[in-house]
């Protein structure tokens, strides 16, 4: 049996349990792992991934456990005082069966790609529960506030502690999945290795072609015949994250770059809207860089993600 399939069996028999994954973050020290994994087989956990590594002397180590029956209370006790032990942070998220995910939508001004999302919740498109809106500046808390949704602006004049604060609100309103609806900033590795495959960008073009900013202008000066947009995972290396739903168009002599970007953005929500959608339904797999969209069929068939 291919590996990729046997994955796929082993997650869906893991949907009965309570998966938690506990990041550590700090100084490097011994005893470090001992202390994290013994902590888990004591309370009753089975450890399902582990990774670590060391950057110029900063530890870092995901680790995902699941319980048959998890005890929260104890489990946050004890890691809270493990942290205080080994003077790291660490923070732990919950995957409980049968809940609906808890979702954060990052926005910075342009409200396309949070509208289609609200819009996809109401009509029932989508089942998850829009736990946060976070926003590099305040234009979009009136649409927030419109759907129910907390709202919460975080500064950006220090990165660092804007990081800090949008991490503090990821754990504070446990989050699944992160979307970055058309958020404008760059967000660092040491925040983006932390949720590895759980956040997801639209970018406005067919990537790899037109990495980064002003991707239409680019697309515009270069004479592209054929204009897009991507969802994809993120990861370290900006705008080369797995890529999840592709979309296009074709461009005439007659569009100009406002035309264009009008197109482009009704086509990023949708996308964008697509990707969420299929994440949510827990359709999605990475394997070796590639993301896999499984059907619903009981067999459970896998086929790769490919452009439109």
């Amino acid at each position: 049996m291919p590996r990729r399939y046997l994955s796929w069996m082993v997650a869906a028999a893991a949907a009965s349990k309570t998966i938690i994954e506990v990041t550590v973050v700090g100084k490097d020290r011994k005893g470090v792992v001992a202390d994290i994994t013994n902590f888990i087989f004591q309370n009753g956990g089975n450890i399902e991934k582990i990774n670590q590594n060391v950057v110029r002397g900063l530890f870092g180590m995901q680790l995902e456990a699941s319980f048959v029956q998890a005890k929260r209370k104890d489990l946050d006790a004890g890691l809270k005082d493990l942290a205080k032990k080994l003077q790291m942070e660490i923070k732990v998220h919950y995957q409980e069966p049968d809940r609906l995910r808890n979702v954060a939508i990052l926005v910075s001004k342009e409200p396309h790609c949070i509208k289609r999302i609200l819009a996809g919740r109401k009509k029932g498109e989508i089942k998850a529960n829009l736990a946060v809106v976070i926003g590099s500046e305040p234009s979009l808390k009136p649409v927030a506030d419109e759907a129910g949704i907390p709202f919460h602006s975080v500064s950006h004049a220090d990165q660092a502690e804007a990081e800090r604060n949008i991490l503090d609100l990821i754990e504070k309103y446990n989050v699944d999945l992160i979307v970055l609806a058309r958020y404008m900033r760059i967000l660092t590795p040491n925040f983006v290795w932390r949720y590895p495959n759980r956040i997801i960008n639209i970018h406005p073009s067919l990537l790899p072609a037109f990495p980064g900013a002003y991707a239409y202008v680019q697309a515009y000066e270069r004479g592209a015949k054929i204009v897009g947009c991507t969802a994809h995972f993120v990861t370290e290396d900006l705008d080369q994250g797995p890529i999840i739903c592709q979309e296009s168009f074709k461009v005439s002599d007659s569009d100009t770059l406002d035309t264009i970007k009008k197109k482009g953005q009704e086509l990023e929500a949708e996308t964008l809207f697509e990707a969420v959608r299929l994440y949510l339904e827990g359709r999605l797999e990475v394997y070796w860089g590639k993301v896999l969209v499984h059907d619903k069929s009981p067999r459970g068939k896998a086929t790769a993600t490919t452009s439109s």
